[in-house]
């Protein structure tokens, strides 16, 4: 028996079009960006400055995550740098925690609201509060890292 034979293939029911999978649908549609948590937004950008060869292209402070944000962005790979603002952001516990270094994973799609449901049906637990409106224009929500091999997963949206 063959590896692939052993494995158990599952497509949600709305994925069906005319009773045939729809293989064009997008889910998630790539990696948006990897989050890295940062003590120094200062150093950590002149790091990644002469890691990366280019300057951030942005600076952002979300204040309702009490945190500003960088961005550096090489061919369609970006980085989000994260320092916290405040001692009770999620940063900041984060770093307190765990130290410095990746925070999540960010995925695209084209439809937030679609996506989550899709992803609540198979199991995944959605952080408190979210969706709602994140850095670089996006709406963004998380889902809970006990779903995911311990990995902050971030799903956004570009705002239109």
């Amino acid at each position: 028996m063959g590896r692939m034979e052993n494995c158990v293939r599952t497509k949600p029911a709305q994925y069906f079009l005319n009773g045939r999978f729809n293989y064009l649908r997008a889910m998630l549609t790539n990696i948006e960006h990897i989050g890295i948590a940062v003590k120094n937004m200062e150093a950590a950008d002149a790091l990644y400055t002469r890691l990366l060869g280019v300057a951030p292209y942005k600076h952002e402070a979300v204040e309702s995550e009490n945190v500003i944000t960088s961005f550096f962005k090489i061919n369609q790979t970006k980085i989000e740098l994260l320092q916290a603002t405040a001692e009770t952001s999620a940063i900041a516990k984060f770093i307190e925690k765990k130290g410095e270094g990746i925070h999540h994973l960010a995925f695209e799609t084209d439809d937030l609201d679609a996506e989550l449901k899709r992803l609540q049906a198979e199991g995944f637990e959605l952080l408190k509060g979210f969706p709602k409106k994140g850095a670089d224009n996006k709406m963004v929500a998380f889902l809970h890292p006990r779903d995911t091999a311990g990995v902050l997963v971030e799903l956004c949206m570009e705002i239109k």
